[in-house]
């Protein structure tokens, strides 16, 4: 079954990129990445969830890109980057680093934003070289870095053996997703999303979810079941804010609080009332505008560009 199409209309339709290339990752793997923006600006760099893609960052880039140079990327097997036997975390830190070496100079750094499976990226990335040479500041959104399973609230039962047992199943189910239609709607919403969600925010995150195919999402919920970044957490030295809404049903705000705990240098901590899973997405104003204080806190002016 074909993918189906992004929306094409609203804050939250794709829009055409500056350029785009295509990378290539330490084990061969070829990464889509787009890049938005006058050359020149201060960079951002976008590294989505889960069953996303570059179009889930539509209302970021259109924003953003008016004055920052924005390079987002599909995760491997997402988007329009090819699937890859490799489902691993040591792959997730590979990509962002190859992403880095592909777009950026060097001595430039750029404010790195992961939502959910993409902020487990940066985690996973932490200590390496690349990764600290290349970023002046983190956004997390909605992500955690360990006990995934145990802790989502998708099902409404008791935590315990039972829920997480099931749980495992549902979120790492080969079913289709099918046709976007009013039921996968609800579904989607319901597990994903705040109840104040429009329905253009609702449609939009179906529409980018249900294009990731279902080899691809079995295959990286495995990788999310056995998940601990911990250490990734410690790691994480530079300047870093989180954001997350308190009806998250995927990555809970318990996730959220022991990251604060742990982080080395916590610069912020939002839990925003009533929304879910979709962070940017449901609060793209309040996300894009963390973005843009964490870029003129530790990045613009300061930038380095050798050779720029």
């Amino acid at each position: 079954m074909s993918r189906p199409a992004y929306v094409t209309s609203g804050p939250y339709a794709p829009p055409a990129a500056a350029r785009e290339l295509t990378v290539r990752s330490a084990d061969g793997a070829r990464l889509h990445v787009e890049v938005h923006g006058p050359e020149g600006a201060p960079p951002v760099v976008l590294a989505h969830g889960w069953t996303c893609s570059t179009a889930f960052w539509a209302a970021q880039i259109r924003d953003l890109a008016a004055d920052h140079r924005v390079i987002a990327y599909d995760q491997r097997g997402h988007g329009r980057s090819p699937s890859s036997p490799t489902c691993t975390v040591e792959a997730l830190a590979d990509d962002l680093e190859a992403v880095f070496s592909a777009t950026l100079v060097p001595g430039e750094k750029a404010v790195v934003v992961g939502h959910s499976m993409g902020g487990m990226t940066v985690l996973a990335a932490a200590a390496r070289p690349r990764f600290q040479a290349h970023t002046a500041a983190v956004l997390l959104c909605s992500t955690g870095s360990a006990r995934l399973v145990a802790e989502a609230r998708v099902l409404p039962m008791r935590a315990g053996p039972v829920r997480t047992w099931l749980t495992t199943r549902v979120l790492g189910s080969r079913a289709p997703l099918g046709p976007v239609t009013p039921v996968s709607l609800r579904i989607l919403k319901y597990a994903t999303m705040g109840a104040g969600s429009t329905p253009l925010m609702v449609e939009a995150c179906a529409r980018v979810v249900h294009g990731c195919p279902r080899e691809v999402r079995h295959a990286w919920s495995r990788m999310l079941q056995a998940l601990d970044l911990e250490r990734g957490v410690r790691e994480l030295t530079v300047p870093t804010e989180v954001v997350v809404g308190t009806a998250d049903r995927l990555t809970p705000p318990v996730h959220t609080r022991a990251l604060v705990a742990a982080l080395p240098h916590c610069v912020g901590s939002t839990e925003l009332p009533g929304l879910g899973h979709m962070t940017p997405v449901e609060a793209p104003e309040l996300v894009t505008g963390k973005i843009r204080e964490l870029v003129a806190a530790y990045a613009g002016d300061a930038q380095v560009k050798e050779g720029a």
